[in-house]
């Protein structure tokens, strides 16, 4: 990852002395936004594994299938019709629901029939997630059977004291927010003491509005007033937030919004 040139374009020697100093700044700034955390939701797909990892492909495939099949369309008209459901409705399910009668739990399992053999243990992740201090839920757009899945194969569904599916939220999806009120409500959950970790940036917007700390998990940042951190390292982002920092491992976090809430 680049590291910014020092004021004034010089870059006096020796380098990694000079990173270092800002580095662990910056850490510390982030971990002390957490300090009060005690409910840490996260979001599951390209969330808690690597956008890189090949599962959303194969789901975003399913749907286009599943289209094709239930509204009889041709592959285009099918990924085109998925792609507007999910920019007007937060989800292509909530569209083929409301506009087509689609019963929403044959979708589910027909789209989450998926080989999750491209994802498997991260010791790093489960490190630190292991250290959080408080509740670990997971709140999907996926359902509730597709989270287990996806977290048994991760080896991490042992660490997780709940997992909100989207029938949990009454097959309402984020960023609408009826899901934030269905599973906050049966979480209990306390935003100012609360963080959501979230790959897409729209998801985070009520999170934030209700009081949350917002983490966007990504390979490329997206400021925005909504999203107080960022990283492309959710592992080495966790490591910072429950056992003191590590001075020896580099972490790719950039710190978008540091603001004080008190």
């Amino acid at each position: 990852m680049q590291t910014r040139p020092v004021p004034g374009g010089r870059d006096p020697k020796p380098a990694p002395l000079q990173r270092a100093r800002p580095q662990a700044t910056a850490t510390g700034m982030i971990a002390s936004t957490f300090t009060e955390t005690r409910t840490w939701v996260f979001d599951l797909d390209n969330t808690l594994y690597p956008a890189t990892a090949d599962l959303f492909p194969q789901i975003e495939a399913r749907i286009g299938a599943f289209i094709q099949n239930a509204l009889g369309l041709d592959a285009q008209r099918a990924a085109d019709l998925r792609h507007r459901y999910w920019l007007t409705h937060g989800t292509t399910l909530a569209g083929l629901t409301q506009n087509h009668g689609i019963a929403p739990e044959a979708f589910l399992h027909e789209v989450h029939d998926i080989d999750l053999s491209d994802i498997g243990p991260d010791p790093a992740l489960t490190a630190g997630l292991a250290a959080l201090p408080g509740r670990r839920v997971v709140f999907t757009n996926g359902s509730r059977a597709h989270a287990h899945r996806v977290t048994r194969a991760r080896g991490i569904a042992d660490l997780f004291d709940a997992v909100y599916g989207i029938e949990d939220a009454g097959f309402v999806p984020k960023p609408q927010a009826p899901a934030f009120d269905a599973v906050f409500t049966a979480e209990g959950l306390e935003p100012r003491t609360a963080a959501m970790f979230e790959d897409e940036p729209r998801n985070l917007v009520e999170p934030h509005r209700r009081g949350l700390r917002t983490v966007h998990v990504a390979p490329s940042p997206a400021p925005a007033p909504h999203i107080d951190h960022g990283t492309d390292d959710l592992a080495g982002f966790l490591s910072h937030l429950g056992e003191p920092p590590s001075r020896t491992r580099a972490t790719a976090i950039h710190l978008a919004h540091d603001k004080d809430r008190s």
